[in-house]
C-alpha cells in the first residue's frame, strides 16, 4: 500500500451513530496529523435517523427518542463540545411518577419498584395492580434460592422464577421490555437489564438487593442553596440548575435533533457528506475495500464503519457467515401518534409523566408520554401534547392501518382509559419501520461471534449502532466514540 496516500473512512448510515463516529475520528485524526478524506453515506434525504423534531404552532413534536438517560453522560458530554450545552432540560419538578393501564383504569406505579422489582411494603402490599396470590407468590423472592449459575436468559424467564407471573406482566413487562418494544421472555438480561442477574448471584433475593440499591441512592437532604438555585432557575427544568441535575430524563430545550443539526455544522467543512446516495454492496480490494453505490459510483476505504441496522449491513457485506450472524437480529416496527389539545377541552388533570400498558391487556396503545406534562418546552402554555405509542415485536397488525384509522384507534382507547374525549387540534402519526433492535437470548455472544468473525475476515470493518451495544442515543455515541479510536488504531497500523 502506499504510504504516502491519503487514508480513506467511509461510514455507511447518517443517524446519530454515523454522526457521532465521523465527528469523533475527525477529531483524533486531526490531533494526530493524521491525513485522512472521511465520507458519510446516508441514503435517506436527511441524517439524524430516528432523531427527527418537527416544529409546528409553538408545540415542539419528537417523531422518534425524546430523551435520554441523565446517568448516561456521553451526550451530555458532547452537547458540551457542541456547544449547547445550556439547552439540556429535565423534566417538569414534581413530575416523577407515571402510571399503568389495568382494566380500563390507570393504577399509580407502586412507589419503590425498581426495575420491577419492589423495595417497599407498603405501596407493594397496597396496590390493586397485584392480587394477595401474585403478592404472596414475589415475597417468595425472599427465600428462593440463587439460580446455580450465570448463563444468559430472558428477562421474562428471571423475573417469572423470582417474583412470579402476576409482577412480571402487569408491572416489570410493561416497563422493562416495553423500552424495547419487545418480549420480556425473548430478551437477553444481560443484554437489557444485567442488573438483574448481578443482584441474584451477588445478594440471591432480588427485594433485598434493589432494598439495598435504593438505599444508597436516598438523595442526602437538599442544601439551601439548591433550594434557591431551583427556585431562581427558569422552574421549567431548563439549563443547568438543580433541577437539571436532580432530572433522571434530560431532553434538548429544541428538541434532539439539535444535536444532529449541530454535528451537521461541526462535520460539513470537515468530510464528504452524501445523502440522497445509496449502497448497493462492499467488496475486498487489497488491504482495503470497494465501496459500490447505485449511481455507480465507487468508495475505497482502508477502513469502515457500517452503522446502519444489522439486516442492512447483512445484505452489503460479502461475507456469508458474517451476513447471516446480523440476520439472527430482528427489529420490531413502532408508530407513534401525536395529538395536540386545548387545556380547556381536556378538562382532566395530568399530573404525571404518562402511563404504560401491559400487553395482556391487549390494547392498540403500549404506552403514551403526557409530554407537555413531563417536558415544559413542547406545548405553548394552555395546551396539551400527547404520544401514544403502537406496536411490538409479534405484535405489529397496525401496520397494516391507515392513519386515520389508526388515530381513531388511538382516540378511541385513550378516550377509555384517560376519558378524554375532545377533539384534537391536530393529529400526527409516525411511522419507524425496523426502528427497535430485539436483543433477544444470547445476544452478547452473538456479538463477540461477529466481532471475531469481522477481525478475522473483514479486519478494519466495524458495526456500529441501536442493533448492537445499546438502543438510545447516548449508547450510539457511546459506539461512535468506541469506534473512532478503532479507526484510528487501523489507520496507524496500515501506515507502518
Amino acid at each position: 500500500m502506499d504510504k504516502q496516500r491519503r487514508k480513506q473512512i467511509v461510514i455507511a448510515g447518517g443517524g446519530i451513530t454515523g454522526l457521532s463516529t465521523a465527528y469523533y475520528v475527525e477529531q483524533l485524526c486531526r490531533a494526530h496529523a493524521i491525513e485522512v478524506e472521511i465520507v458519510l453515506v446516508e441514503k435517506s434525504d436527511r441524517f439524524g435517523g430516528h432523531v427527527h423534531t418537527g416544529k409546528k404552532d409553538g408545540f415542539v413534536i419528537e417523531r422518534g427518542p425524546d430523551s435520554f438517560l441523565a446517568r448516561k453522560t456521553s451526550i451530555i458530554e458532547l452537547m458540551q463540545e457542541l456547544g449547547i450545552g445550556d439547552d439540556i432540560v429535565g423534566t417538569r419538578p414534581g413530575i416523577s411518577h407515571s402510571y399503568i393501564a389495568y382494566r380500563n383504569q390507570l393504577h399509580p406505579i407502586p412507589d419503590g419498584f425498581m426495575l420491577g422489582v419492589p423495595t417497599k411494603w407498603k405501596p407493594f402490599i397496597t396496590t390493586k395492580l397485584l392480587s394477595v396470590r401474585g403478592k404472596v407468590r414475589a415475597a417468595a423472592d425472599l427465600v428462593l434460592p440463587r439460580r446455580p449459575n450465570v448463563e444468559d436468559e430472558s428477562l421474562g424467564q428471571l423475573l417469572r422464577r423470582r417474583l412470579g407471573d402476576e409482577v412480571l406482566e402487569q408491572i416489570a413487562e410493561p416497563l422493562l421490555a416495553g423500552i424495547y418494544a419487545g418480549n420480556a421472555d425473548a430478551l437477553s438480561v444481560q443484554a437489557t437489564f444485567p442488573m438483574l442477574q448481578e443482584t441474584e448471584q451477588k445478594h440471591r433475593s432480588l427485594i433485598v438487593g434493589m432494598l439495598g440499591v435504593r438505599k444508597s441512592r436516598a438523595p442526602k437532604q437538599t442544601t439551601q442553596s439548591s433550594q434557591t438555585t431551583s427556585k431562581t432557575g427558569s422552574g421549567n427544568g431548563s439549563g443547568s440548575t438543580s433541577t437539571v441535575k436532580k432530572s433522571m430524563f434530560l431532553s434538548a430545550r429544541g428538541g434532539l435533533e439539535e444535536v444532529v443539526t449541530h454535528l451537521e455544522k461541526a462535520l460539513s467543512s470537515s468530510i464528504n457528506m452524501m445523502k440522497n446516495t445509496e449502497i448497493s454492496g462492499v467488496t475486498h480490494e487489497g488491504d482495503g475495500y470497494v465501496v459500490h453505490l447505485h449511481n455507480g459510483e465507487k468508495l475505497h476505504a482502508d477502513a469502515m464503519v457500517m452503522a446502519t441496522p444489522a439486516h442492512i449491513a447483512a445484505r452489503l457485506l460479502p461475507d456469508q457467515s458474517i451476513s447471516e450472524l446480523l440476520q439472527t437480529i430482528p427489529y420490531a416496527s413502532v408508530m407513534n401518534v401525536i395529538l395536540a389539545y386545548r387545556q380547556q377541552d381536556v378538562g382532566i388533570s395530568l399530573d404525571a409523566s404518562g402511563f404504560v400498558v401491559p400487553r395482556k391487556e391487549g390494547r392498540t396503545v403500549t404506552a403514551c408520554t403526557w409530554t407537555s406534562s413531563k417536558w415544559a418546552h413542547t406545548a405553548p402554555e394552555g395546551h396539551i401534547l400527547l404520544r401514544a405509542y403502537v406496536g411490538k415485536y409479534g405484535q405489529e397488525n397496525n401496520d397494516q392501518l391507515s392513519d386515520e384509522k389508526l388515530v381513531n384507534h388511538v382516540r378511541h382507547e385513550l378516550e377509555e382509559m384517560m376519558g378524554i374525549s375532545a377533539e384534537p387540534i391536530f393529529t400526527e402519526v409516525n411511522r419507524l419501520p425496523d426502528a427497535m433492535p430485539q436483543y433477544k437470548v444470547g445476544h452478547l455472544e452473538r456479538m463477540q461471534e461477529l466481532d471475531d468473525a469481522l477481525a478475522n475476515v473483514m479486519p478494519g470493518v466495524y458495526l456500529g449502532g441501536g442493533g448492537y451495544r445499546g438502543i438510545g442515543v447516548p449508547d450510539c455515541i457511546s459506539q461512535g466514540k468506541v469506534m473512532a479510536n478503532k479507526l484510528l488504531t487501523r489507520l496507524v497500523d496500515i501506515s507502518v
